[in-house]
């Protein structure tokens, strides 16, 4: 039993550091939203037995890129809307908790729903911090803002992004998982 949970204690840590490495790299290439972070959200609540952890882990990662992007290029706080953007990091990771089960169809359209999830949280936030006006207008406009917003300076910072980076990354995440899970079961069977 000590050994699941050392397993799984190495496993948040370096799902941990490969977030934080990923989005600081994109960060500093401009590639917005291009990253793991939806994808280990969902891993997190669809694998993990310990709840916790699942709820952690993206949290700790977001935290700590924050910091780091706060540190050197003074953006990684930015008020209210920051809020937004953890809770909607919890819900995908509570979405992922109601994947009963992890197969390619399920795991593609809960990555879809995890991201466009995330991304109407995170907007939301960003409504709420006035940006853009308030009322139905000012909501109206944030959502249209954040659709594309995209800027012939960051050539890659497009809404499609963040889809795209949460169907690799899931892919990446739950495809090695079913190939170890696969590898332990056989060894398992001939032993």
């Amino acid at each position: 039993m000590k050994e699941n949970n050392s397993r799984s204690l190495l496993l948040c840590i370096a799902l941990i550091l490969v977030a934080v490495a990923s989005r600081i790299l994109n960060a500093e290439m401009h590639w917005y939203h291009f990253g793991p972070m939806v994808a280990m959200s969902l891993f997190s609540g669809a694998v993990l037995k310990r709840k916790s952890y699942a709820f952690i882990l993206p949290l700790t990662a977001y935290l700590i890129s924050d910091i780091y992007l706060q540190l050197v290029h003074q953006n990684g706080f930015y008020g209210i809307s920051q809020f937004f953007v953890y809770g909607g990091m919890a819900l995908v990771v509570l979405l992922g908790i109601f994947m009963k089960k992890v197969n390619a169809a399920n795991v593609l359209g809960f990555t879809i729903g995890g991201s466009l999830l995330f991304w109407l949280v995170s907007n939301f936030g960003v409504f709420l911090s006035g940006y853009y006006g308030g009322g139905l207008q000012g909501l109206t406009a944030t959502y249209i803002a954040a659709i594309p917003f995209y800027r012939n300076e960051f050539a890659t910072e497009l809404f499609l992004n963040g889809i795209i980076g949460d169907v690799l990354f899931s892919g990446i995440l739950f495809g090695a998982y079913a190939l170890i899970k696969n590898k332990v079961m056989a060894t398992k069977a001939v032993a």
